[in-house]
């Protein structure tokens, strides 16, 4: 198979990741919408790696995926949190929790 099939997709999880991020209202879908463009950039990485016959982007999708794996951490509690106090996993409430 062709590294540009490769790519193609890559971009297009990307572009629904973004799509995903900008159009909706709960937090869950937007925090799942990220993880599908970190998702993304893994492959792209991967896939440059495979072209240029290095591991560098491979290392790089390796600590790329530590870097989602403490974002989800941090995200859900966050978002937990939110859900707790107004039981609404809106994102539109996230600036509530100033009070």
């Amino acid at each position: 198979m062709n590294p540009a099939n490769y790519l193609f997709l890559s971009a297009i999880l990307f572009a629904i990741g973004a799509a995903g991020v900008l159009l909706r209202r709960n937090a869950l879908v937007v925090f799942m919408c990220v993880e599908l463009m970190l998702n993304a950039a893994n492959l792209a990485f991967v896939t440059f790696a495979r072209m240029h016959a290095s591991l560098d982007g491979q290392a790089i999708a390796f600590f790329t995926m530590v870097v989602a794996a403490a974002e989800v951490v941090v995200g859900l509690a966050i978002i937990m949190m939110i859900f707790r106090v107004r039981k609404s996993a809106s994102v539109d409430d996230a600036d509530l929790l100033r009070r």
